[in-house]
């Protein structure tokens, strides 16, 4: 295995419509691992083939990890999908908003609204028929990943063109509210 390189904007290839792959050769096993060690080197949760230079129709996911009561990481709970040719054919009505970064635009991070659950169709790495049903953070992932195949960013998905940072101003932004929070609960409670 070895790691690749991640394609950046506004390289062209992260815009164009990727094709299906039609062959679950040696040659695709070879790029599966290789796009599984880039993402984890990367330390990212999901790695569309275009991102790598591949206008193919797969991608590599990983779930982000469980976590323990005081919020540290349980090892080996996160899931690992290798998506081919997949496609969204349900999606949920409930929409929900969170904050997406991209391997692809490094240093920003950006507010986008998606769905709350999805299903999708595809295939595994081998070529065996996969459908999936997935939710919160998941879905998230999928559908972001699912774009990239469609040549599109989450910057084309912003809930408003203010909502990008980078991710400097997004920590000091986390930090200030985290401040904020602390203020009001430790302001006294005022009796009758």
């Amino acid at each position: 295995m070895s790691k690749l390189p991640i394609v950046s904007i506004p390289d062209k290839i992260l815009r164009q419509r990727t094709r299906p792959v039609t062959r679950f050769d040696g040659e695709l096993q070879q790029l599966i691992d290789n796009m599984i060690e880039t993402l984890r080197e990367a330390n990212g949760v999901g790695l569309a083939a275009p991102q790598v230079g591949r206008p193919i129709q797969m991608a590599v996911i990983l779930t982000l990890p469980e976590e323990d009561d005081e919020g540290n990481e349980i090892e080996d709970t996160r899931e690992l999908f290798v998506i081919v040719n997949p496609e969204i054919f349900w999606r949920s009505k409930e929409m929900t908003k969170g904050i997406e970064g991209c391997l692809s635009i490094p240093g920003y991070v950006g507010e986008v609204e998606r769905h709350e659950s999805i299903r999708v169709r595809g295939q595994d790495r081998h070529g065996r028929k996969l459908r999936l049903r997935l939710y919160d953070w998941t879905a998230r992932i999928f559908q972001h990943e699912i774009d990239h195949l469609n040549g599109e960013l989450y910057i084309d998905k912003l809930t408003g063109p203010e909502n990008i940072w980078t991710e400097e101003e997004f920590e000091k932004r986390q930090e200030a509210a985290r401040k904020a929070r602390q203020g009001e609960a430790e302001e006294p409670m005022m009796g009758d």
